[in-house]
């Protein structure tokens, strides 16, 4: 099993061995971009885009061992550029996945879900971002540090807070 440094260097050597680098990363940056756009097609169109980017670009990768911040950097700014060619919406960090067969814990489950998605879309514009990167993209504090210019602990310290300001605000919409 070669690691993610090995898979870069042959990708950057035959570009047929970025399969492995994409099968990967492609649903995790799928789910970001489809938490940020909130429509599937768009989404699936602008993870096609991030992949043809980092394919083109990727003789001159350089950020050893930061791979995701630098892949996510890409679709980051895919989904600027289209979020500048039309109006900006606010969308959905948190996924809803829900098996229950209870229909009263459904219910309160579902009203759970409306109610943080609603904290979230009312949360500053850099906070829904770290939330994004964090949990709906997976990546790392070093990635997101790596990928924003920031130290790892001002990364983690905002996320940590943005979490507390959430669940403070989830207990006083259920009190």
């Amino acid at each position: 099993m070669m690691t993610e440094d090995q898979q870069i260097a042959a990708a950057q050597r035959d570009l047929a061995a970025f399969d492995a680098l994409y099968l990967a990363y492609a649903p995790r940056v799928f789910g970001y971009l489809y938490s940020r756009l909130g429509q599937r097609a768009e989404a699936e169109e602008l993870t096609a885009q991030t992949f043809l980017a980092a394919l083109e670009q990727l003789p001159r990768y350089q950020h050893k061992g930061h791979f995701a911040a630098w892949l996510f950097a890409i679709a980051r700014h895919k989904a600027a550029d289209t979020f500048r060619a039309r109006p900006t919406e606010i969308l959905d960090a948190a996924k809803d996945i829900s098996d229950e067969s209870d229909v009263l814990h459904a219910v309160a489950h579902t009203q759970e879900l409306h109610a943080l998605r609603a904290q979230i879309a009312a949360l500053p514009t850099e906070q829904a971002e770290l939330l994004r990167l964090r949990y709906v993209a997976e990546l790392s504090f070093a990635d997101i540090a790596v990928m924003l210019g920031r130290s790892e602990g001002a990364i983690k310290k905002s996320v940590y807070r943005c979490l507390d300001r959430l669940q403070r605000e989830l207990e006083v919409h259920h009190v």
